[in-house]
């Protein structure tokens, strides 16, 4: 713009002087000349300012770009973030809640099993004062009946006449035979087996109450011996013909904790399967 008013001035100049009459054709020669120079400079200051311009906004044009691409991906990254962050909250309120679910089965879980045992020794108890009641009425009954040669039997032939009795399907004589040997010889070795098959004859009978009751004298007084296990076995099928599934439970699980390589271990499991 300098350029342009100072060439315009110059021609002004020279049409002045020219009009007055002062100036030579060699000052017009020089005037042309710069008024051309001039021109050429414009030109090209024109181009370079058109270059400035374009490569400007081209760089302008990049930079907007380049921040719209970074926007939009900081917009995406927060609202993946905000996303895994509610994701994570529902996760969060998920496990709280099973975790309550869980803390409240358990808790369930317990208090059954403390009712069941409670329960379970209660019937025992009175299953137990029930079997003492009919003893004694048993007792008075035998009172000056003993049978002729009994005072004379061996502990062993006493025990055999019981479960030979037993096995010929004579459950009353067996259950005669097998408490006779064991109130008169206590201290026996197979006193427990004896009781043990007491109580098979009465849950042969399927007089179930009673069969609880001579398999816990087995379970209480001889947890050592060999027929404890086959004694809680027995116990639980009698609890089962009593309708009571949740003792017959119990003592299952109680026979797998207390023998759990036995036999009848083995057979309990199975029953649980079928009680559940």
């Amino acid at each position: 713009m300098t350029v342009m008013r100072t060439t315009k001035s110059a021609i002004l100049l020279l049409i002045l002087c020219w009009t007055a009459g002062c100036a030579t054709r060699g000052d017009l020669q020089i005037l042309e000349r710069d008024t051309l120079d001039a021109r050429k400079r414009l030109v090209k200051l024109e181009k370079d300012m058109d270059l400035v311009r374009k490569t400007t906004n081209e760089e302008i044009q990049n930079s907007l770009k380049g921040f719209r691409r970074d926007m939009e991906s900081m917009r995406k990254g927060a609202a993946d973030l905000q996303a895994a962050q509610d994701n994570i909250r529902v996760d969060m309120r998920e496990i709280s809640g099973k975790t309550d679910d869980l803390k409240v089965l358990l808790q369930k879980r317990a208090d059954e099993k403390s009712f069941l045992k409670e329960e379970t020794e209660r019937r025992i108890a009175a299953l137990e004062e029930r079997l003492v009641n009919l003893e004694k009425k048993l007792e008075e009954l035998n009172v000056g009946g003993g049978k002729t040669g009994e005072t004379t039997a061996s502990p062993e032939g006493l025990y055999q006449s019981g479960l030979s009795a037993y096995k010929a399907g004579d459950m009353r004589k067996a259950v005669a035979e097998l408490t006779r040997f064991m109130e008169r010889h206590p201290k026996h070795e197979l006193v427990s087996n004896a009781q043990y098959w007491i109580g098979e004859a009465y849950y042969s009978e399927r007089n179930y109450e009673q069969a609880v009751l001579a398999f816990q004298e087995v379970i209480k007084k001889y947890p050592k011996k060999e027929k404890a296990p086959a004694a809680l076995l027995k116990q639980a099928m009698s609890f089962r013909g009593l309708g009571d599934a949740k003792s017959a439970r119990y003592v299952l699980r109680k026979l797998q904790e207390d023998y759990p390589r036995s036999e009848e271990a083995k057979k309990a499991k199975e029953l649980l399967l079928e009680l559940k």
